[in-house]
């Protein structure tokens, strides 16, 4: 009986044991994979310039939920990742080359959008003031440099588009630093300038309340 009893407690820890391996392997596959993005008209936080058919949405990734799509902790050492969709519906070309992104807070703190080298250098050296926020699931953990799968998340989920093709989107995440920030998006404001259309002349700066984004109701 005490020999059944002893082969049981076998079996069942080598069957936890398999399923741990199982768990630990799919964790170590896991890739980060870019959202794909819908038109901006059909997220709630943006901004539309009819006259020259462009629009512009936001879509932070502030929750649990979706920043599981990330192997990298961004919220952990204080960053923000921000969705950016821009599409053209004119008949020309939007240039992208010398736009720039700001989030304004509630209190006029103006966080312009992180660089790769950036996000990088507190991943290498994160504080512990950036700690005190953990998420419930799995992270990279980056010890005294970057690794490899951390460096090329950062490469490919920035936006790097330089232009919008006639009826087209273009979309990528922006990083910014809210690691001193507790309620970062709550009364805040998300401008871009820069975008230009096919002569180079500079459009009108977009303009999205975050509250849109805060107010609107789960997608």
């Amino acid at each position: 009986m005490i020999k059944k009893r002893v082969r049981g407690i076998r079996k069942g820890a080598a069957s936890c044991g398999l399923v741990l391996l199982c768990s630990l392997v799919s964790l170590a596959a896991k890739e980060f994979v870019m959202p794909r993005a819908q038109p901006a008209k059909s997220y709630p936080a943006r901004d539309e310039h009819p006259m020259e058919a462009v629009t512009i949405a936001v879509d932070p990734y502030d929750m649990a939920d979706k920043a599981s799509i990330f192997t990298v902790g961004y919220k952990e050492i204080g960053f923000l990742p921000v969705f950016l969709v821009i599409t053209n519906d004119s008949d020309q070309p939007v240039e992208l080359a010398r736009m720039k992104a700001q989030l304004v807070t509630v209190n006029r703190t103006k966080l312009d959008a992180a660089a790769q080298d950036d996000i990088e250098r507190r991943l290498s050296r994160p504080s512990a003031s950036t700690s005190r926020y953990p998420l419930p699931i799995p992270r990279t953990k980056v010890k005294g440099g970057v690794g490899k799968q951390a460096r090329e998340e950062i490469q490919n989920a920035m936006f790097t588009a330089r232009a919008v093709e006639p009826h087209a989107t273009q979309a990528g995440f922006l990083f910014f630093d809210v690691a001193d920030i507790s309620t970062p998006l709550a009364g805040a404001h998300f401008y871009l300038t820069g975008v230009r259309d096919s002569k180079g002349n500079e459009l009108l700066y977009f303009e999205v309340p975050m509250e849109k984004y805060l107010s609107a109701p789960p997608r």
